[in-house]
């Protein structure tokens, strides 16, 4: 039984290095300028955010304790659904290009956010992780024209990251 639980560890130990990891980032990303309210339009998302609404977050710099404040709230179910919020705190990984941080919801957990591709004046980015199981594509704006949203996907893909299976995000009025 040790062996065989030993040989499966082994296996998807080793699985999981053959899956090269997604690590190209924008040049650079002033991070005062990417500080601000981003409106979450669509993505591949985590279990947490199913069936959600009026996805929001914002960045604030910190600079008393070098960290970004992130505050990531949604409504669940319904545009007028519950209001769940996410505070996590990030700190700047790769300083060279500020594109590359690590998000933590809480101590000790730590993601990889990877700032993929950002639009003329940041009016949109996308954020992913080395895995390329999530992405986020947000805007300044609540609500874009779906023609530009689409726009926006193409661009994303000329990246090399998966742009399939993603789904939109409602947002309506406050």
């Amino acid at each position: 039984m040790k062996l065989s639980l030993t040989l499966a560890c082994l296996l998807t130990l080793f699985s999981c290095q053959l899956t090269p990891k997604y690590k190209k980032t924008v040049n650079y990303i002033d991070l005062h300028e990417f500080m601000g309210t981003w409106y979450v339009q669509t993505g591949r998302f985590t279990p947490f955010e199913t069936d959600v609404y009026n996805s929001i977050e914002r960045y604030t710099w910190n600079a008393e304790k070098k960290i970004i404040e992130i505050d990531f709230t949604y409504r669940k179910g319904a545009p007028d659904g519950e209001l769940i919020d996410m505070p996590q705190t990030a700190h700047v990984y790769n300083e060279e290009t500020n594109a590359h941080w690590k998000v933590s919801p809480f101590w000790p957990l730590q993601f990889d956010f990877l700032i993929i591709a950002v639009g003329k004046d940041q009016q949109w980015t996308a954020i992913g992780v080395p895995n390329r199981q999530y992405l986020w594509i947000m805007t300044r704006e609540q609500n874009i024209a779906q023609g530009e949203l689409k726009s926006i996907i193409e661009k994303v893909s000329k990246t090399g990251y998966p742009v399939d299976s993603l789904t939109n995000v409602v947002h309506s009025a406050p």
